[in-house]
């Protein structure tokens, strides 16, 4: 395993500051958020910029671990659900562009990481549809050599382990995979040593923040302002067989608080997650 940051923690920095900060720190890889209002967004990234990107992870040596395209799945209408596919197709070619051209990418996966949507309770109505539309996507996916990472969250209608595992069953695609963020579940209370095993078999990609509370009221905080047990959490994954990145992502919540500096907690973070494998003994670097 190997410790990844998402530019979703970057919300006012500019890529050509934000991936040199993020190679200084020590980061082995950057997930790049590619929604609106990020100065990523998909929208904005024209051949000029997308070719920046490019050169600027070459000469920084980082790899690129994930895009980040969080689009709804759910929509009802066929205009809005057209669009948005559209959106996540052309995210995942976006991945694909950049993860080719990448010269610092080496063997690692190309992988559009997206969370699904809708709301809790449209899980039951909603869940064949979702999983039509998901192989959908996979299937593009497939066809362009990029892995399509979905993610359990809560608040939205895919937001437990049994429902991750029902719709990978239910799809069987191997180009659909999770983006396993933990976080979504300790705030239910689900704890380590519950979800790990359950998931890690599905998970090609992860997030972890910090947290303190329960859904609803719960606050999510950045890695080493918490209580989150990261070395138990290193070790079950070790065990669970998981060798991809750990992707250090910083809440909104935490980036809408008055002084907040997105260059500090990003080394907040990545130390307190350096600290963590050095207690756990779980190898860190690439797999062999």
């Amino acid at each position: 395993m190997r410790i990844s940051y998402c530019t979703w923690g970057m919300m006012t920095v500019g890529i050509e500051q934000a991936i040199p900060a993020v190679a200084k720190i020590g980061y082995d890889a950057i997930e790049l958020a590619v929604t609106p209002r990020w100065p990523t967004a998909l929208d904005t990234l024209d051949a000029d910029k997308r070719e920046q990107i490019v050169k600027l992870l070459g000469e920084h040596e980082l790899t690129l671990s994930a895009v980040a395209g969080h689009t709804s799945m759910c929509e009802e209408g066929p205009d809005a659900n057209a669009a948005n596919m559209q959106r996540l197709r052309d995210t995942i070619d976006l991945t694909a562009e950049l993860t080719s051209e990448n010269p610092a990418q080496q063997d690692e996966p190309a992988i559009t990481a997206s969370l699904i949507g809708g709301r809790e309770e449209e899980w039951e109505t909603k869940k064949e549809l979702i999983a039509e539309r998901v192989a959908g996507l996979g299937d593009y996916a497939a066809s362009r050599g990029v892995i399509l990472a979905v993610e359990p969250h809560s608040g939205t209608a895919f937001d437990q382990p049994d429902k991750a595992v029902w719709l990978m069953e239910q799809v069987n695609h191997p180009a659909v995979r999770l983006n396993f963020d933990i976080s979504h579940f300790d705030i239910w209370d689900i704890g380590i040593d519950d979800c790990v095993p359950q998931l890690v078999p599905w998970s090609v990609h992860t997030h972890v923040k910090d947290q303190r509370g329960r859904y609803p009221n719960h606050e999510f905080l950045t890695p080493g302002s918490g209580p989150f047990d990261f070395v138990h959490y290193l070790r079950a994954m070790d065990a669970a067989g998981y060798t991809g990145f750990v992707g250090m992502e910083v809440s909104v919540m935490v980036q809408r608080k008055p002084g907040y500096d997105p260059f500090v907690d990003a080394a907040l973070g990545y130390y307190a997650l350096v600290h963590a494998f050095n207690e756990s003994g779980v190898p860190y670097g690439r797999s062999s």
